[in-house]
């Protein structure tokens, strides 16, 4: 097995070395792992990867000197390859919660450490972490499409089995009632579906007559299971319904099975087979069959079928989920915020790559609404420790205001609401301290979280942003440091 602690950048090294030679390795470092826009003008993003990034900072220091040789060769590196095959991970992280939802600029992991230990972990965190959240982001607004369930089966199109089996893992948090993964679902106990092939029909001959010897032959391999029907192998409604009915009579297979039974679409206009599909089957009595649709399936199509008045019961989503088609490359960078106690930040040529300083933690405030229930209304990242931190762990009376219109607040009362904490210590000492959860849970904490939030702010076209703001103790630090460099770069001059 590969071990992920590894799968970094060479620069990572490179910089380590000169840490090291410099006596600069153990300096303690601060780094934040966020993203800054979120992908398809989405209004958030879903966490998913922070137990494979636990699990991966526990293999760090795991490989010989000889390893190390195979990209720091050359006797100047021999001791620098010793220390760092004892090196392993010695500090605390602070990650959100699998499942959560996080909004651009939020730190969703934090890693506090010796300097060399925190910066070589840059990689294979955002390895992990970009790929998870962009299936997960993508599963997230395919199932908000609609009310329906939605299976996630898109292992084939993955970028490798990794990719697939961590992919499927994301899609479940994030909505998706099921996984075809047999990999996922095993490691993550959480079971798997799967129904046929074109090809199951094929096997049977390429006739009409070979069509229902393939679904009869399937009931009677499959009796007291789920059983559904491809029936556009050939035509839909010319021979495909007929011989799934047929089959169905045959073999006692009614509305009252209990398991449930079913046909699946794969192909041409879904809407209006689906339409005809449900008359047929109702007139013949089959009015429990589901009818299940795939092919090439994403939240736009899906939204435009219900708009249809398509008759589907349940979608299959493959590539869309499994790649994260329309945006592939999630944004999660690791930026260095502070360093022995110095706040620092990137500033750049980009406005958007400006970030926020400083070892920070964020609030979810939520309030108990007469006519909504317990809804979150923003949320703030501070400074650890600054003025407003304490007044909100102290559940005093505090105002937050737009970090980009300073004269746009809103005030949160005393006793009128409840304050979350988003980051939380799962490595202390280089060991893990954070309970376990299963899929399951994740899943379930996910739809908690989805809850809480207006309809107007889950919707896919045009969605209300939410509020989301930063403390003055921290927008007073950026912008000082931000003021400092700016009149000395004025000031510059080259001799």
């Amino acid at each position: 097995m590969l071990n992920h602690a590894y799968c970094s950048d060479k620069y990572q090294y490179t910089m380590g070395k000169s840490f090291y030679d410099s006596g600069m390795k153990d300096q303690h470092a601060v780094f934040n792992m966020f993203y800054r826009k979120a992908p398809e003008n989405n209004n958030w993003a879903v966490v998913s990867g922070t137990d494979e990034v636990i699990e991966m900072i526990g293999h760090l220091g795991n490989m010989e000197p000889s390893f190390f040789e195979k990209f720091l060769p050359g006797e100047e590196y021999a001791e620098f390859r010793g220390y760092l095959s004892a090196m392993k991970f010695t500090g605390t992280v602070y990650a959100m919660r699998e499942g959560e939802i996080v909004f651009p600029n939020q730190p969703i992991i934090i890693v506090e450490g010796p300097l060399i230990e925190a910066q070589v972990l840059e990689t294979p965190i955002l390895c992990i972490m970009n790929h998870q959240m962009a299936v997960a982001t993508k599963a997230s607004r395919v199932c908000r499409a609609t009310n329906r369930p939605v299976s996630e089966f898109g292992s084939r199109r993955a970028h490798g089995p990794w990719a697939a089996t961590y992919g499927a893992k994301a899609a479940v948090i994030a909505g998706c009632a099921s996984t075809s993964n047999i990999l996922a679902g095993a490691m993550f106990d959480y079971g798997s579906t799967g129904t046929m092939a074109h090809s199951f029909v094929t096997a049977f001959g390429s006739s009409v007559e070979g069509e229902h010897k393939a679904f009869d032959t399937y009931i009677k391999t499959h009796r007291n299971e789920g059983i559904i029907l491809l029936i556009d192998t050939y035509d839909t409604l010319k021979c495909g319904i007929l011989n799934a009915m047929r089959a169905f009579r045959e073999n006692g297979i009614d509305d009252g099975y209990a398991p449930g039974y079913g046909v699946r679409l794969d192909s041409g206009d879904l809407a209006y087979l689906s339409s005809e599909c449900r008359r047929i089957l109702d007139e013949n009595g089959f009015k429990a069959c589901k009818i299940f649709a795939t092919n090439s399936l994403d939240e736009y199509l899906i939204t435009d079928l219900e708009r249809q008045g398509a008759c589907i019961d349940s979608y299959g989503v493959g590539d869309a989920i499994a790649t994260s088609k329309a945006n592939p490359c999630f944004g999660n960078v690791y930026k260095l915020v502070e360093i022995n106690g110095e706040a620092v930040l990137k500033r750049s040529e980009d406005k958007i790559k400006l970030i926020n300083p400083g070892c920070q933690i964020t609030y979810r405030i939520m309030i108990d609404d007469p006519s909504k229930g317990e809804i979150y209304k923003v949320d703030v990242t501070c400074l650890r420790g600054d003025s407003l931190s304490r007044k909100i762990e102290a559940g005093e009376t505090f105002t937050v205001c737009d970090e980009y219109d300073r004269y746009k607040s809103k005030t949160f009362e005393a006793g009128e609401y409840t304050a979350l904490i988003m980051q939380h210590k799962v490595i202390e000492n280089g060991e893990r301290c954070a309970p376990e959860h299963t899929l399951a849970e994740k899943k379930e904490y996910y739809n908690t979280v989805l809850r809480h939030f207006s309809p107007s702010e889950r919707r896919l076209i045009n969605p209300h942003y939410y509020k989301v703001d930063i403390s003055d103790d921290l927008y007073n630090l950026k912008m000082g440091i931000i003021n400092r460099l700016v009149s000395e770069i004025k000031q510059f001059r080259h001799e």
